[in-house]
């Protein structure tokens, strides 16, 4: 392991009695003596620092089961616990009337095809209105997953759009997690990137783990001394001037994989803000494309990608199972606008 480093849980757990939200760290031997607060900084996305010193007043970080503050130095080692005052997370999970759009269900599946814009669970920062509390108003009772996510097996970022497979019974869950975990199903992306992609096809490999240097990014380090492995395939649907519509296929499931390793090789989804695909990264100076620009970014508010087939084996009928969905309205729209401007180029 590299310099720096640490293997940790950042999914939300909660004590029986407590209203906080629960993140675990364990530092591994490539740590060097760093604040506490700075640590948990790098590591947990939306929390300032101000929030984790009030947690470090309140008693609510402990290193080794010891209460510390917030300038302790943490070590090779230790194990971080840290309290955030929140709801319990079994307090947001319930019902709420949310349209999901059902693409195929049966007594062991649900597939959905989730919108952008839309969080698939509760967590930090997004406390309802998501995915996962529509999914519990519609069945009323899913079987949880190990992170006590009810009926989910996978997920997808907010700002992606596309496919989702829902397990309705215990042994569906246990099935397609297995699936999932020894990649035997299938999920392939569109997506619309910076730059006109060389190659027709090709194959990106390379470790993915929380970037060193922003903590709400994810990078990748091809040397293999951090993070987990992460191979995705992609090959070039159609070019259209200084932007590519490619499709990606996932071998392993990593956050934010296809947006990370398409920006490692200089192919930075559009209008992917976390990732600066959200600025002009190729084209002309002149005021006119400037424009065309911005408004290609109005036309779809988030990163340019959509989750559009899964293929996986029924859990009981044990039949390959392969599901296609549309590119959401504002994505044709947005590919339109590009491929008018491939052709004419004098915007």
């Amino acid at each position: 392991m590299g310099k720096n480093q640490s293997s940790f849980s950042s999914d939300e757990i909660f004590e029986e009695d407590e209203l906080y939200e629960h993140f675990h760290f364990s530092v591994d031997s490539g740590q060097t003596p760093l604040r506490v607060d700075k640590f948990l900084m790098n590591r947990i996305e939306n929390a300032t620092r101000n929030k984790i010193q009030k947690a470090a007043k309140s008693g609510n970080i402990k290193v080794n089961d010891k209460v510390v503050k917030s300038n302790y130095k943490v070590k090779k080692g230790d194990t971080i616990k840290i309290l955030f005052s929140h709801p319990p997370y079994e307090n947001l999970l319930i019902p709420e009337d949310i349209k999901i759009d059902v693409i195929y269900e049966d007594n062991e599946i649900l597939v959905v095809n989730k919108e952008a814009g839309m969080v698939v669970h509760p967590g930090h920062g997004n406390y309802s209105g998501t995915l996962l509390n529509g999914l519990i108003n519609y069945f009323k009772k899913l079987p949880l997953n190990l992170d006590n996510r009810p009926g989910l097996v996978h997920r997808i970022d907010k700002d992606t759009s596309g496919l989702l497979v829902i397990a309705k019974t215990e042994e569906s869950m246990v099935s397609l997690t297995k699936q999932f975990h020894d990649k035997t199903s299938s999920r392939k992306y569109f997506a619309l990137v910076w730059g006109e992609v060389k190659n027709e096809n090709g194959k990106i490999e390379g470790n993915i783990g929380r970037s060193l240097k922003n903590r709400l990014q994810m990078a990748v380090f091809p040397d293999g001394d951090y993070g987990k492995i992460a191979i995705t395939k992609y090959k070039v649907i159609e070019r259209l001037g200084y932007v590519t519509l490619i499709e990606c296929e996932l071998e392993t499931g990593r956050t934010h994989q296809i947006r990370v390793h398409m920006k490692h090789i200089g192919h930075t989804l559009f209008n992917d803000i976390r990732y600066g695909g959200d600025i002009i990264l190729k084209g002309t100076i002149f005021s006119k494309y400037k424009q065309f620009v911005s408004n290609c970014f109005s036309i779809l508010p988030g990163q340019a990608l959509h989750a559009k087939t899964l293929g996986f084996t029924h859990p009981k009928s044990k039949k390959w199972l392969e599901f296609d969905s549309d590119l959401p309205n504002d994505f044709v729209k947005l590919i339109s606008k590009w491929k008018n401007y491939a052709v004419h180029k004098n915007i």
